[in-house]
């Protein structure tokens, strides 16, 4: 299992993360859900080893492993080193981890990518499609994903939805973010709602149907008493 225990987090004297805590466990979608400035991806920066200076516990099993040795990241903004092609750029991913390359084509088929084309110059969802490429191959225990689905057209979401249920099915643990909520809520088995750098609360999927209100009335609580004024 995935897990952060109490995590803290501080830019000097201002606070992002305070006390998180939560598990993704293998054969399950996990949501992270929150506004902008909520500590997301703050979290996943820690919980991958992007980030230091942080106290608490994050980890794989109950020996508490190093998260990369099993776990694969796509992260919001993925960069790309310029003159590098699709394929290279995979290349490059499974050699940094000593891993053989394998045959693209099968994945490629599903993904549609012009992998002999420099990867700066692809668009933003085929950017996005080619750093999930580079993880899809490499056959992770875990996945974190932040903004999967950000650029991608409707065609790239629904295969995306389908591939995320197919790991999952296969017994791989996902953590997702998305400003999408309807997307994550499709998918997920589970949601932790992030708000001012603390977790809320976590549901199950069969509360969801409560979410959307609850995470409205955290984040919008006085807007709504005005809005009542109005309308």
């Amino acid at each position: 299992m995935l897990e952060v225990r109490d995590l803290h987090k501080a830019y000097g004297r201002h606070q992002v993360l305070r006390g998180v805590s939560l598990a993704v466990r293998p054969g399950t979608i996990h949501a992270l859900i929150g506004a902008n400035g909520a500590g997301k991806t703050t979290l996943i920066n820690c919980l991958y080893g992007l980030e230091t200076g942080f106290t608490g516990t994050v980890g794989v099993g109950a020996t508490y492993g190093a998260v990369r040795d099993c776990t694969g990241l796509v992260p919001y903004e993925p960069y790309f080193y310029p003159r590098l092609t699709g394929r290279e750029y995979v290349a490059f991913c499974l050699q940094a981890r000593r891993r053989p390359v394998p045959e693209l084509r099968g994945w490629n088929q599903l993904l549609d990518l012009p992998l002999d084309q420099y990867a700066d110059e692809y668009s933003a969802g085929m950017k996005k499609k080619l750093a999930l490429l580079a993880v899809l191959v490499q056959d992770f225990a875990y996945l974190i994903l932040d903004e999967p689905f950000n650029g991608l057209d409707l065609e790239a979401n629904l295969l995306l939805k389908e591939i995320l249920k197919r790991l999952r099915d296969r017994g791989t643990g996902l953590l997702l973010t998305s400003h999408i909520l309807s997307t994550l809520t499709e998918v997920a088995d589970e949601a932790s709602v992030l708000v001012g750098g603390r977790v809320q609360r976590h549901y199950a999927a069969t509360e969801f149907g409560t979410l959307e209100a609850d995470l409205l009335a955290a984040l919008h609580g006085e807007k709504l008493a005005q809005l009542r004024t109005l309308l």
